[in-house]
């Protein structure tokens, strides 16, 4: 997500006016099984997760044949250390945001389970698109 930062926050403060904030507040260990469970195939950038959109074939890229990778901060050491990282430096900008009133928290571990939420509050803050046809 963006900003991850308050510097990056105060960044964006000088060149907009944010009205919503959205927060996802999913459990360490999901977000260290989903983002250790990621391969990569080098040459075109396809990602893959062996959870729940796996290669044909384990290791290899359905297109190509060839191999695929784990990127260093994907392992799960890489990526428990990562999450805390995040986790201090993405606090004061929840405080930030949720001291002006504009932060919305939804909590889960399935994003057909979170996006029902999400939508609605989405809906309620952007008016419908109407077509010409309309």
């Amino acid at each position: 997500g963006f900003p991850r930062t308050l510097g990056q926050a105060e960044a964006l403060d000088r060149i907009c006016e944010l009205d919503l904030v959205i927060s996802l507040n999913i459990p360490f260990e999901t977000l260290k099984d989903r983002l250790s469970a990621r391969w990569v195939h080098p040459a075109s950038g396809r990602v893959y997760n062996m959870d729940f959109n796996p290669p044909q074939v384990q290791g290899i890229d359905d297109l190509t044949g060839e191999p695929l990778v784990q990127r260093e901060d994907d392992r799960p050491d890489a990526v428990a250390a990562r999450l805390r990282k995040y986790k201090d430096a993405a606090k004061p900008v929840i405080e930030l945001y949720k001291s002006r009133g504009i932060l919305h928290s939804f909590s889960g571990t399935e994003t057909n389970k979170i996006w029902p939420y999400v939508y609605t509050l989405l809906s309620s803050k952007i008016p419908p698109v109407i077509s010409d046809e309309e």
